[in-house]
């Protein structure tokens, strides 16, 4: 895994020479937030020694370079996830990259199904907590103790201080963001009804297919995690509506210039942590 890693760094860093502070994974519909980065350099995740390419639509597997203000960024355009038929080595990948290249923070941000009833399709909510439902772990293994510990402490998996940057960046934006427990399961299908009520039992509040693993590994290396969902549509049951992969891409869109916004004025105070 480190021979892998550092020969996607150097490959990297011979293209476009960083060091970045702060690394972000855009999720489904989220990836015009790169349109906000100022002089990108543009790398195709084809390009990148021991990468996968994406093959779900709405991620377009572009790694891009750039700056926010004066805080140097490294943003994933698109994500893996474990029910294309990848491990989760493969999945977490580019997370222990990002590290790899020198970010210190991770921002983790997908499309998200609403449990809690008073969410609204269309809301970005803070994860505050994560409860692992895919029946995997990334550090399952030999554990590289280059990487971290054996037994990592989870119990601030996403950071608080970081959490209340985002918040009061959204307030500033005359937005409410509420904090929310998100539900990583596998996929590819969507939930019934049935396993959203018991996820709403055990104390989740946003279900997906993706995050929780990213989380695992980064919170391992020993980065601070932030969490963003947006609430692309009511998990099954709640309202009378088939769910379809382009309504979630509509929904993100509709938002988009908000989470722009948010997420940029967080990454510039991230900068000065």
């Amino acid at each position: 895994m480190q021979k892998k890693l550092a020969e996607a760094a150097k490959y990297i860093q011979d293209t476009k020479k960083c060091s970045p502070k702060v690394g972000i994974i855009l999720g489904s519909g989220l990836g015009a937030f790169v349109d906000k980065i100022e002089n990108p350099t543009i790398i195709s995740y084809n390009d990148i020694p021991h990468f996968h390419r994406t093959t779900v639509e709405g991620h377009k597997g572009r790694l891009i370079i750039g700056k926010v203000d004066n805080v140097e960024v490294v943003i994933l355009q698109g994500r893996f996830h474990c029910y294309e038929g990848l491990s989760m080595d493969d999945v977490v990948f580019p997370t222990r990259l990002l590290s790899k290249l020198g970010a210190e923070i991770l921002v983790l941000t997908n499309a998200a199904g609403g449990i809690n009833e008073k969410y609204r399709a269309g809301e970005l909510v803070a994860i505050e907590d994560h409860i692992n439902m895919m029946a995997k772990n990334p550090l399952i293994g030999d554990n590289d103790n280059e990487m971290g510990p054996r037994f990592p402490d989870m119990t601030k998996a996403y950071c608080p201080e970081l959490r209340e940057i985002v918040k009061a960046c959204a307030k500033e934006q005359n937005y409410e963001m509420k904090s929310g427990v998100y539900a990583g399961v596998l996929g590819p299908t969507y939930e019934t009804p049935s396993e959203v009520k018991m996820l709403r039992i055990i104390g989740a509040d946003l279900v997906g297919m993706s995050t929780v693993p990213e989380c695992i590994a980064a919170n391992h290396i020993g980065m601070k995690v932030c969490g963003i969902s947006c609430v692309t549509n009511m998990a099954a049951g709640i309202e009378n509506v088939v769910l379809k992969h382009e309504h979630i891409k509509d929904e993100a869109l509709k938002v988009m210039e908000l989470f722009s916004n948010i997420l940029l004025n967080s990454v510039k105070k991230f900068g000065k942590l």
